[in-house]
């Protein structure tokens, strides 16, 4: 299904408004930091972008439900059509000053995300794609906006690895596959979040990979990375967004990579 002009503009200009929220509280001192039930940070910035969101996109596509990372999923409209929003990727970074987070913003349109937005304002940065118009990035004020293509790597030997973390790769029982991975690549580098798949969709990285991640982490990314050229799926193969887990490549190295690193699907 193909994104209407709308559908990103909107995306874009949602991103307009997070921004002014998260660089108005990116490290204040008195910013208010809380930690939820699974013992992850939630700041007074994650809540105000996504309450924001939720009432923007009310008054402008009330037939369009909206599901985040902080408030949950709104009911389901007949439209078939739903937000998704991760209102700061990377919280625990921008809890300690390290400009690497971002907003993630997707439109789903019948199962398909066929919208995303990552924006990351202290970088300076922002990426965007709609379903068969190609991905973009824009990189710093006053600069025209790119096209972005994934690499053209076709070797473990030569490839850019990114990663999370090894702890939630050892929680799944699965350090041992990453390190496998990681010894046939060329470099291996811990970016992670959002960045991971950006790198991999402009071309300056090659495979990014997440043991344990959410839907509103991956929406966004995996238009971004498709429409980049490359490939974007679980850890089982299957190209989706909410399978718990993921792997971004070029494309060219996914078969073999999901061969070291690959899990069987999930029984449903």
């Amino acid at each position: 299904m193909t994104a209407t002009a709308d559908d990103l503009a909107l995306a874009l200009e949602l991103a307009d408004v997070a921004d002014s929220i998260t660089l108005a509280r990116f490290r204040a001192t008195d910013l208010v930091i809380e930690t939820k039930p699974d013992l992850t940070p939630v700041t007074e910035a994650d809540k105000a972008v996504e309450r924001t969101l939720r009432e923007h996109l009310a008054g402008v596509r009330p037939d369009d439900a909206v599901v985040g990372e902080e408030y949950g999923a709104s009911d389901s409209p007949a439209s078939g059509r739903r937000w998704i929003v991760d209102p700061i990727d990377g919280t625990a970074s921008y809890v300690r000053g390290i400009p690497v987070w971002a907003t993630l913003l997707a439109l789903e349109d019948s199962g398909e995300v066929t919208v995303g937005v990552v924006s990351a304002p202290a970088l300076g940065r922002r990426w965007w794609a709609a379903r068969g118009a190609g991905a973009h990035a824009l990189d710093g004020l006053g600069a025209a906006p790119r096209r972005v293509q994934v690499s053209a790597v076709s070797k473990l030997e030569d490839a850019q690895l990114c990663f999370s973390d090894g702890e939630t790769w050892a929680q799944r029982g699965r350090l041992d596959k990453l390190l496998a991975l990681s010894a046939r690549c060329w470099r291996t580098r811990g970016f992670g979040d959002f960045w991971q798949y950006m790198l991999v969709a402009e071309g300056a990285a090659d495979i990014g990979c997440e043991a344990i991640v959410s839907l509103w982490d991956l929406a966004a990314p995996q238009v971004i990375v498709e429409e980049a050229g490359g490939t974007f799926t679980d850890l089982a193969g299957e190209a989706r967004a909410d399978g718990g887990d993921a792997l971004a490549t070029n494309g060219l190295l996914h078969s073999e990579t999901l061969a070291l690193l690959g899990r069987s699907p999930r029984v449903p």
